[in-house]
Order: C-alpha cells, then structure tokens, then sequence
C-alpha cells in the first residue's frame, strides 16, 4: 500500500498526521467524491506476532468502525467507509481542523485553559455522551487525546475503539481478556480498574479527570506510578479543584468533585443531568445545593512503589501491575512529527536512530564524571521505550525488542550501565528475547539487570526481585527446573519478607513455584501450593477472576499428574463455567479449559464422551481460529485419539493423516505437534495390522527426536520403543531384544547423569 499510495482506487494518501501503536492516520483524498478525510490504517501482523493479541487489535478496529459508523452526531466523528486492502485495515473518516485537548493544554504552554472554554467544552462533551449513551454506547477510553476542538469551535469525541456495546457483552468481555487494558490509568474509573460493572457513569468519571485537567493544569492523581495513579482513583478524594487554581468558579469545582465520585450513584445520573447542573451553575437561575457533608481535602496520594504494601483495600486486577502511567496531556514532549518513511512501515520511525535534534552526550573519559544529559534527549528515549512497550502489546516482539536494544544503548551512553533507566530498557530487552523464543540469550539478559539492580537498588528491591524471576522462567523454559527451583524459592522468601504473603506479585511468585515443582515431578507440593494460591487469589481478587482461573486450572493439571482424574475434570469444569462467564465462551482460556475435560473424560474411559466434546470443541476453534490454527488442530488430534479408543480406527488413521499434513505444513515437519502426529498415524496403522507401514512411522519419528532432542531424550526413546514394539509384532524378536537392550542402556545412563 505504502508504494501505490491509493486505497481501493479511491482514497489517494497525502500526508502522515498521526502515528501510534496500532498504526497511522493519513490526510488523504476521496478521490470518487473530489472531498478531503483523514485515513486510519491498522498495519497487518505477521504470523510470527501472538495470534491473541493480532486478533484482539483487528477487532477493536472493526469495532471501532461500527460503533462510530453507526452514530450521526455534530459531537462525534463522522465516519464515511471502512474496509480492507492489501491485508490492511483502513477506516475513513472525516478530516478534523483542530487540535484534540492535549494538544490545546501543550500549545498554551502546560496552562489550564479559559473558564469560558472549560464550561464550553464540558458542556459539547455532555450532549455528545447524552447521545452515544442514549444509542448503548459507552466510550471507555475517554480522555483529552479524544476530544477535538474544531477551528470553528465544535468540540468532538473521538476513538471508539473499546466503546463497550450494551447489548454485546459478550464479545466486550473477549476483548479485555487477553491483557491488554482497557482504558488509560490517568482518566480510569474506579469501576474499571477494580474489574466491576461498567456503565455510561465511567464515562462520566473520565470526563470528570479531564475537566480537572483542563481546569488546573494537572490531572487528579498527577503520579508517574501506574499503581499509585490507580489506586489514588479508588480510595482517594481528589482535592477541590480551587487549590489549585483560586479564580477558578464555585460551580465549575463542585460538578467536576461530583463527577469523580468513587461509586457511580454518587455521581450525576447521566449526561444530561450533568448538562443542566452545567446551565444551572453558569447562569445562577437557582440555588446549586451544595454537597452532603464538606468534601474532605485530601493529602496528596501516596506514590506506591512497586515493592511497597498498600493498604488492606489496595487489591487491582492483576492486569495493572505491568501497567505503564500512560500518557496525560500535559508534560510531554512536543516533539514534532518526522517526515513519514513510506518504506519503513507503521512503525519505522521507532526502529531508527536517535532524534538528531538533541546531542547525545559524549561518553566521559575514564575517572571523569559523567555530564548531565540534555533533559530532551531524555525525553525521546522514554518516548521511544514507551514505543517499544507498545509494541510489545500488540505482540511486534521482534520490533519491540530492535526499540529497546536501541534505546538500552543510548541510555547506557548517557547515564551509565547501572542507572535504573538503562536497567529499564535491558529488562525489556530479556522479555522481548524471552517472548520471542530465545530463552538462552533471556537468562544472559535478566541476569546482567538482576545484578545492576542488585547494586543499586539492593537485592530485595521489587524490580532486583522482578529481573530474577524472569531467570527463574527463563531457566524453566531451558529445561533446568532444579535451578529454576533454587531461584523461585529465594525470590519468593524475598517477596513474603518485603511484601507480605498476599501481594500480587508474592502470589505470581508461588503459582510459578508450584508450576515448577510439577516439572519437577514434586507432584504433591505443587498440588498443594497450587491449591493454597488459588485460595488466596480467589479471596483477593474473587473467584473468576483471571489469575485465580489460571491457578486453577494448575490444579487441574496436576490432580491430572497425580492419576486423580474425577478431581481434575471437576476442577476443569469449575474452569470452564468461571471463564464463560468473565470472559465469554469463545475466549481462547475458556476453550483451552475446554481440550482438558476432554483429557479427563479420555482418562476416565468416557471417550465417547470426549469424542463429542472435541467434535464442538474443533467447530468452535474453526469458526473462531480458522481450520489451520494450531489449537483447531490440537482439538482434531483429540477427537482422532478417542476414534481410536473407541476402535473406530479406520476413521482415526484418516483424521490423525490429515491432521499430520496439515501440521506439517504450518509448523514444519520437526515440530514437536507434527511428531506427535505422525506417532499417532503409526498407532493407526499398528491397530490396523499393518505392522510393516507403521515400523516406517515410528523409525521416523525416532530419528526426527534423536536429531533434534538427542538420543538420551525420554521422547526419544519412547519412539525406540515403538520400533522395538514393531519389530515383535513382526516376529523379528532378536532385533526387538537389541533394540529393547539399547533403550534400557540409554536410560540406565540417564539416570546415572548429574541434573
């Protein structure tokens, strides 16, 4: 698209005016109808990009589109077309003369703007929600970035991207399942942020915290600490608005206090009674009563670092705690836009070098002390690593991590190896290596941030504690579960000691311990540490909870481990029940609860049972995933595997063969779901007679895991064993018993060899 420039021979791309995680907004021409509109273009992922979040991104746009589409408002953006090109997802609207309220507060040099502007606006605002509320519509993502002032004075509500539909809960719940937070931690309700039920009042909350801003100057709980930000928005009364600003109207202090009520009865009914306490507060017509009781004036929020306790009532979904401040709108920097790279992809400009506005400091000689960076060099690297991270959640893991590495270096050349902001940007890097397979160079990576924090920030600092745990998962992945072990363990001890044993990240910390115990085949510690989590997260955070599903279904995995099958299934099930209703029946945690009832029904001899489980189970992830997903197909092994326990063998040769073709054609002939496929065809082929066919197929799968694995591999040498069992089947018993000996050689030395 970037070379032809025109979109469905129609819209002609003029000039970049926006850029941001998701993609680019063009000033572009309509060429059919001689008009000028702006073009938002979602840039297409890659197959390598976490299918989750792809999925999620494309359906906000989507959603987006419909929702703006369907609303005619002179206070809502016009939407004219939508649709796809060339793999990207364009959406057309019209073409906005103005400045969003951000960019209003940095032109007027961080100053909180006119009264007579500040009433304006809240009032456009409130007749533009009193209409999108009256459609279902609850925008969610309300803040000033979102709100356009034209040239001509007409204010504007933007970005509909996770507007909640009334009637459509269901796929609203799918969409905030997978991680990615809804909303901005500056202009959040307390309702959002405790996971409860959102109306068209959250909106009311948010434009609340942007009058505020616009008022002083600041939002309410003006902190640089996601956590601190959150949790002010929950348990802290927000000071009256004429601290700040004295001239400030009595009328304008009381509404905005109103609007950001900690619970939603508290605050105006709905847009339009805030538009009349608006009138009736500009105009004196009558007496404004004034609040029930004097509304306290509040001590600044505490700033609650990571590793610091809040109090009994600070519990936030667990979503919040890898949650960045975001951005307000005031403080930035107001850098302005590069010349658009139109080779270089929606996200180019991040992956480049530094901004050569700015001079990089010159490394100091050794013993000399390092000069002080100039604070707007400064600036664009934290913008650049807030790019990186936004990336991340969009799972661009391998243009996340070209960001961080780059800007990691910067850092180091201005502020030194051990500064926490390098250290920053290192961290990043080992989770983008981590996310992207490359478990080695992760450890490497974690444990260069694990002693640089350990340095300066002491060995039971949060962010010491957080790098170390990343290496325990490292180590895990790498197959050293004994070390993983070791490194859990102590970091767990850190956490109960400065954290207390019910913070979220001690919790995080014991259900991965209990996950590596499992590894260890220390079934009955992880069993019981499992279950005791899930105890604990199930008080903190509530039974459906996400975090206390994931334990859960540890659980389950487990009692499965321990041949405890009737529990595991009952455990999956509690599952399945507790995630359809938080996160929809569709979402891709519930159908995984859904593949282990199918294993247990299996294990309990109930494979007729299972077989029409995976029967559903594959006609979901197909119309969800698509025929080729790999989880569509893990569910069709499934269903071939109880053919075969039923005897139906004829029919699971066939499903397993297919099954295996299409493995190999989307994984690739050695991936270990392909191999799994493969074994399952010989066993087919075994229960069929054909003895002959299916010693080709075990040999196969045999020398794919000693090359890939080595020969001393459990998985190895159970392929051995296969062969072996063919080879008795055959009557060729004297290379059966060499095979056999051979094996047993192969393990005897295993178990001799040191882990």
């Amino acid at each position: 698209m970037a070379e032809t420039r025109l979109i469905q021979s129609r819209y002609r791309l003029l000039d970049l005016i926006g850029r941001g995680g998701m993609g680019e907004v063009w000033r572009a021409r309509d060429e059919s109808l001689g008009r000028q509109v702006a073009v938002k273009c979602l840039k297409p992922m890659g197959p390598q990009h976490d299918q989750d979040f792809t999925r999620i991104v494309r359906e906000r746009f989507r959603r987006e589109a419909r929702v703006a589409a369907a609303l005619q408002h002179r206070g809502v953006t016009v939407v004219h077309d939508f649709g796809e090109y060339e793999g990207v997802l364009y959406l057309v609207m019209e073409l906005l003369d103005g400045r969003n309220l951000s960019q209003l507060l940095e032109d007027n040099e961080q100053h909180p703007l006119p009264v007579d502007d500040i009433v304006d606006i809240a009032e456009q605002v409130a007749d533009a929600l009193g209409y999108t509320h009256q459609q279902g519509i609850v925008h969610r993502d309300l803040k000033p970035a979102n709100i356009m002032r034209l040239a001509d004075g007409t204010v504007k509500i933007c970005d509909f991207g996770i507007a909640r539909l009334g009637h459509d809960i269901s796929v609203t719940s799918r969409l905030t399942g997978v991680g990615i937070a809804m909303g901005t931690p500056h202009y959040m309700s307390p309702e959002q942020i405790s996971g409860g039920q959102v109306d068209h009042r959250s909106d009311l909350y948010s434009l609340g915290c942007v009058l505020y801003e616009i008022a002083t100057g600041a939002p309410p709980f003006d902190l640089e600490d996601s956590w601190g930000i959150l949790v002010g928005h929950r348990d802290t009364p927000p000071q009256p608005l004429r601290t700040h600003r004295a001239e400030l109207p009595g009328f304008i202090d009381r509404v905005v206090l109103e609007l950001l009520a900690k619970t939603p009865d508290q605050r105006p009914a709905d847009a339009g009674d805030l538009r009349r306490r608006i009138a009736v507060g500009r105009t004196g017509e009558q007496p404004y009563p004034e609040p029930a009781g004097q509304v306290p004036l509040a001590p600044p929020a505490p700033v609650l670092r990571p590793g610091r306790t809040p109090g009994a009532g600070a519990r936030l979904p667990a979503w919040t705690r890898g949650m960045s401040a975001g951005h307000k709108a005031t403080g930035t920097t107001n850098l302005p836009l590069a010349p658009p790279d139109h080779s270089a992809g929606l996200t180019g400009s991040w992956t480049t070098g530094t901004d050569r506005r700015t001079d990089t400091p010159a490394a100091p000689p050794p013993g000399a002390e390092r000069p002080t960076p100039a604070p707007e060099f400064l600036a664009v690297l934290a913008g650049r690593h807030s790019a990186g991270l936004n990336l991340g959640r969009l799972g661009h893991w391998e243009e996340a991590g070209e960001v961080h590495r780059a800007v990691a270096a910067e850092r180091e050349h201005a502020l030194g190896p051990d500064h926490p902001d390098t250290l920053s940007s290192r961290y990043e890097v080992g989770f983008t290596l981590s996310r992207t397979g490359r478990a080695a160079d992760a450890l490497r990576e974690f444990g260069r941030v694990a002693e640089g924090r350990e340095r300066t920030l002491g060995a039971d600092h949060a962010d010491t504690l957080a790098a170390r745990q990343e290496m325990a998962y490292a180590l895990g992945r790498l197959g050293r579960h004994f070390e993983a072990h070791q490194v859990y363990a102590a970091v767990l001890a850190s956490r109960e000691r400065s954290m207390g044993p019910d913070h979220p990240d001690t919790l995080r910390c014991r259900h991965n311990l209990a996950f590596n115990l499992s590894r260890l085949g220390r079934l009955e510690e992880s069993y019981s540490m499992a279950r005791d989590v899930a105890s604990a997260r199930a008080r903190l955070l509530g039974a459906t909870h996400p975090d206390t599903l994931v334990t859960l279904y540890e659980v389950g995995y487990t009692l499965g481990r321990l041949g405890r099958w009737t529990e595991a299934l009952q455990t999956y099930r509690d599952v399945v029940r507790a995630r359809s209703q938080a996160l929809g029946a569709d979402h891709h945690d519930t159908l995984a609860a859904r593949y282990e009832i199918g294993i247990g029904l299996g294990r309990l001899g109930r494979s007729a049972e299972a077989l029409e489980l995976y029967r559903a189970l594959v006609a979901d992830r197909t119309r969800i995933d698509g025929p080729d997903d790999p989880e569509t197909l893990r569910a069709r092994h499934g269903l071939g595997v109880n053919l075969g326990r039923l005897a139906r063998w004829d029919e699971a040769l066939t499903e397993s063969r297919e099954v295996c073709a299409t493995r190999e054609r989307v994984l690739g002939a050695d991936h270990p779901d392909t191999l799994v496929s493969r074994r399952e065809v010989a066993v087919g082929l075994g229960w069929l007679g054909r003895w002959a066919d299916a010693l080709t197929v075990y040999r196969q799968v045999a020398e794919a895991r000693a090359r890939l694995l080595g020969a001393g591999h459990p998985d190895t040498l159970a392929g051995r064993d296969d062969e072996a069992h063919c080879l008795e089947q055959l009557g060729r018993g004297p290379e059966a018993v060499e095979l056999y000996r051979e094996v047993a050689a192969l393990r005897q030395q295993r178990g001799a060899a040191p882990h």
